[in-house]
């Protein structure tokens, strides 16, 4: 007979970690499971994780969440990639898009075959053979047709921008009605067992002690449980990613509804522009050591496309992630786990991973070592695959025009992205190790899109005479254009099939 399991759970804290995590607990587990979520009103969350990437369709899928009524409820917009502006040179930009890139051609991917063509002497932008960045340049969307077959109508790959503050309340009404109990009140101590640390409880400002077998930490950079009650110490990054303020603000929609993010560098970090249906979410990340507070707020006003909705909020944080996310019967999720500037959408993934992992590894009233190890494996290899990707984006760059930039060039980066680097210079080579969130498109856009250029292409691609190359590659460039030609826009498909309330 199986060792008992941890029945009853609570969350400290709310917002887009703690009710992801209660929602998705309270949808797949046994109704004899007891879900209770504590957080305050009087605090805070940080509340501007509003852009994704597409693995938040799978959460939502497994929630069987109705993707209209979502989207309405949230006020949200599709995403097809991100755009990115003055990155690798001043004046440049590139889009990281979703999905493939062309067709492959035997045991080729098409990207090599462009390779080789660009090599050549004919340069053609990889934008036009991706449907995802070709639908981007032209503000078009709609969703991928799985009746379409080998259309790239039906390799469409999409995520979401919405509210992250009305995504939580979505959630919570979700979580409520499937019986998770929510208390109003503000943590002010954590009790331990006294032979092992394990918590027992956490004391409310009322004096209500909220006992449970497992804990959940969701509050944030605070880390009430992971980090300030367990002690857990807390690795620091900042020595490669160098920014470490945010300042965001939101204001007036204007233009074209985009399908895509924007992140445009500055002199000294970067700014976010992410389109919902009501507003623009903006910020500014740089860094304190090569900017003040003042300047980069001034950078952010001067930059928005429409009258800022509120006052400016800055945000500081510290780039890295806890040494273990799960300890004794505590496991961090969210920001209390770790930190990543949102440059490439990842902090809100992450709620997604981790929450899934708890499910996979759930414990036993034993926390089993050999377990809670596994999960600290995973989570600590999912957190430096995505750090180096990030990393990328400074450190590749041909600026010279600010003491930032000139910092971020000369980096010292970790082994593993050197690696890569190293492999994608020599032959346009790309591989993804284990579960590694970025796959080969991703970097193959961002590297070549910041001026790491592929000295030669995988010999297989020879296989085609000139005239067969030109013919492949122009072909698939026409399928993308063509089906990119009867897209609707952005705009109008969001307008037919979930427009928020009026």
């Amino acid at each position: 007979m199986s060792e008992a399991q941890a029945r009853s759970i609570v969350i400290v804290g709310g917002g887009t970690g703690g009710w992801m995590t209660a929602a998705a607990l309270a949808r797949l587990a046994p109704k004899s499971w007891r879900i209770r979520l504590v957080e305050s009103d009087e605090i805070a969350t940080i509340g501007v994780g509003e852009a994704t990437i597409p693995p938040i369709k799978e959460f939502n899928q497994a929630l069987k969440l109705d993707e209209d009524d979502f989207l309405r409820a949230t006020k949200g917009t599709f995403k097809l990639g991100i755009e990115f502006v003055n990155w690798g040179g001043l004046g440049e930009r590139y889009i990281h898009g979703f999905g493939t890139i062309g067709k492959d051609l035997g045991a080729l991917s098409c990207f090599q075959y462009w390779l080789r063509q660009q090599l050549s002497g004919r340069t053609t932008d990889l934008c036009d053979y991706s449907i995802n960045t070709a639908a981007c340049r032209q503000n078009k969307f709609m969703r991928k047709r799985a009746d379409m077959g080998d259309s790239p109508l039906g390799s469409i790959a999409n995520a979401f921008h919405f509210d992250a503050s009305l995504y939580a309340q979505y959630l919570r009404k979700f979580a409520e009605g499937r019986g998770v109990v929510r208390t109003e009140g503000k943590v002010v101590d954590v009790k331990l067992r006294s032979d092992d640390g394990f918590i027992t409880a956490v004391v409310l400002a009322s004096g209500e002690q909220v006992e449970a077998d497992f804990f959940i930490d969701c509050t944030g950079i605070r880390a009430l449980l992971i980090g300030q009650t367990l002690k857990e110490p807390y690795e620091d990054w900042s020595h490669w990613l160098p920014c470490n303020r945010a300042i965001a603000v939101p204001c007036e929609s204007a233009g074209p509804l985009l399908p895509y993010t924007r992140a445009t560098a500055h002199t000294a970090g970067w700014q976010w522009r992410i389109p919902l249906q009501h507003r623009i979410g903006n910020g500014h990340v740089f860094s304190s050591e090569f900017m003040s507070e003042d300047e980069a707020t001034s950078i952010l006003l001067q930059n928005l496309d429409g009258e800022p909705l509120a006052e400016p909020r800055t945000i500081p944080f510290v780039p890295g992630r806890r040494r273990k996310t799960w300890v004794k019967n505590c496991v961090a999720i969210g920001l209390s786990s770790g930190f990543f500037e949102p440059i490439e959408s990842t902090n809100i993934h992450l709620i997604h991973t981790a929450v899934h992992r708890i499910i996979t590894l759930f414990p036993t009233l034993g926390f089993n070592a050999a377990d809670i190890a596994e999960y600290n494996r995973q989570t600590q290899f999912e957190y430096e695959r995505i750090r180096d990707f990030i990393v990328l984006h400074y450190k590749a760059t041909s600026r010279t025009d600010s003491p930032f930039w000139d910092h971020c060039r000369n980096l010292a980066i970790p082994e593993t992205l050197q690696h890569k680097i190293d492999l994608f210079r020599s032959s346009g080579r790309v591989f993804r190790e284990g579960a590694e969130l970025f796959g080969e498109v991703s970097w193959i856009q961002v590297m070549l899109g910041q001026g790491i250029v592929p000295t030669s292409y995988h010999p297989l691609a020879d296989t085609l005479t000139e005239a067969e190359l030109a013919t492949y590659l122009d072909d698939v460039k026409n399928v993308v254009g063509k089906c990119v030609n009867v897209m609707p826009t952005h705009e109008q498909f969001v307008a037919h099939h979930c427009a928020m309330p009026a």
